[in-house]
């Protein structure tokens, strides 16, 4: 973008503390922030030379942040949503029944990338990505543009995953490897893109981590200065898990490791006590709560609890699905139904913990929200649509009927990711294809590999 850009006409949701509207808005952008923003008159009088994008018909809103992905787990899709582990003992096979099949650098990269994709088509601009042997597709992540916090894994608990019962066997060169990747990651990614890519550290939950790991995380957390997310009280399992192997619940484990701070993202924090919500609200963390794939699974994070603890709610899609619009109404919808309240949270509530709080929590004051002066990461919704009409109350409209189908276009950076319903970083239809045929292939050699599986019903691996 060569000069400033005024796009008109549009309604434009600031998602500020006033929850202030512009009905007939118009919002400037040069240099990657918003240099004017109010209504359309006076923006286009002030910036009479710039190029103009007529946007009535259309709502500006802050693009949504997703505080906690797997971004290349789009791979389970339609299989590990329905074989979610037992909330009571006996508890067996840690989160899943089936393994995920391995995949080949590549393969990895190329599915990661479609999880970009549906993230970009559903109006996310700011996303934290965590795992392991992230450098895999970490290249490939920033070249989609969007704004990154990319958050290497380590863990010590060799042979199990979240959940899984047993003794906990320590592997020192386990947590070395781990360590030396989180150094490596931040040393060569933080800051990358001007800024737009950061780089943050990660334990990967309660019962995979000895509590020298832990101490250890925390240490490198400020030497790098940086932010450290983990996966707490996702599953009863981790919760009796923890209790076998330390004596405490998961968030007096984590505490007493010195983990718990404002900069921590701890994701989940279903299976939690009153006391380990206060606890987690006293360190001033903010909570990662995926509530689609939380109701998927039966369970319910106490968003009310947890925020009135002092926690700060940020949503997250977790695995299998990048759509943040499916996210926040689901997260809405669920509190209501858990607190039998028809009227809270608002729609207003759960707009903020998508875009602001998420933004807020990831390091990035100035994003989330649309003022002069902040970050242009914004969407533009189509509301000319049947199920938006009428647009009586704009906010209300897109949180209980809009669809991933409406974003239209999406900014990060002053820079258009989607326009016009056409994402513009990516080869969408090659990405696809291609996508559509790796995961069918590892799917087919997983259970070639190991036949004592068994394939879930409805599966269906014949080439495409």
């Amino acid at each position: 973008m060569s000069g400033p850009l005024v796009i008109h006409g549009a309604t434009i949701v600031t998602a500020d503390d006033a929850g202030t509207l512009h009905p007939d808005g118009a919002l400037a952008v040069e240099h990657g922030r918003i240099v004017a923003l109010g209504p359309a008159a006076d923006v286009l009088g002030h910036y009479a030379s710039a190029e103009r994008i007529d946007a009535r018909g259309r709502v500006i809103l802050p693009g949504f942040a997703n505080t906690h992905t797997h971004l290349a787990r789009v791979l389970a899709r339609g299989i590990y949503e329905d074989l979610s582990p037992p909330h009571t003992p006996p508890f067996t096979g840690g989160l899943a029944p089936l393994p995920l099949p391995s995949l080949s650098a590549d393969e990895e990269r190329l599915m990661a990338v479609l999880g970009a994709l549906e993230a970009i088509r559903s109006g996310t601009t700011l996303v934290l990505e965590e795992g392991a042997q992230l450098e895999r597709y970490a290249q490939a992540l920033a070249d989609t543009g969007l704004r990154l916090v990319l958050c290497e894994r380590a863990w010590d608990r060799g042979r199990a995953s979240i959940g899984q019962p047993g003794p906990f066997e320590r592997d020192a060169a386990l947590a070395e490897a781990g360590l030396a990747r989180i150094r490596e990651f931040h040393a060569r990614w933080h800051g990358r893109g001007d800024g737009r890519v950061s780089a943050g550290v990660a334990a990967w939950a309660p019962d995979l981590c000895s509590p020298e790991l832990l101490g250890r995380v925390r240490k490198l957390q400020d030497e790098l200065d940086a932010l450290a997310t983990l996966h707490l009280s996702q599953i009863w399992g981790e919760v009796a898990a923890i209790r076998e192997q330390r004596g405490v619940t998961p968030v007096e484990y984590v505490a007493r490791c010195g983990l718990l701070s404002p900069r921590l993202i701890a994701a989940h924090c279903r299976c939690m006590t009153a006391e380990e919500e206060a606890t987690l609200g006293a360190s001033g963390a903010a909570v990662a709560i995926n509530p689609a794939i939380a109701a998927r699974r039966g369970l319910a994070a106490r968003i009310d609890e947890l925020e009135r603890a002092g926690c700060l709610v940020t949503l997250g899609t977790d695995n299998m699905a990048e759509d943040m619009m499916e996210v926040v109404r689901t997260a809405m919808f669920m509190e209501r139904v858990r607190r039998a309240d028809g009227r809270q949270p608002t729609p207003e509530q759960a707009l903020t913990w998508a875009t602001r709080n998420g933004y807020r929590a990831l390091g990035i004051p100035d994003g989330g929200w649309l003022a002069p002066g902040n970050r242009a990461d914004f969407i533009v919704v189509d509301f000319r649509r049947p199920h938006l009409t009428p647009a009586l109350r704009p906010v209300s409209c897109f949180v209980h009927q809009g669809q991933a189908g409406d974003v239209e276009s999406v900014m990060v950076d002053g820079r258009w990711l989607m326009r016009d319903r056409r994402v513009l970083t990516l080869d969408e239809p090659a990405i696809v294809a291609e996508a559509e045929r790796v995961a069918r292939a590892a799917w087919t050699r997983l259970f070639a590999e190991r036949p004592d599986l068994k394939a879930p019903p409805g599966l269906d691996l014949s080439p495409r």
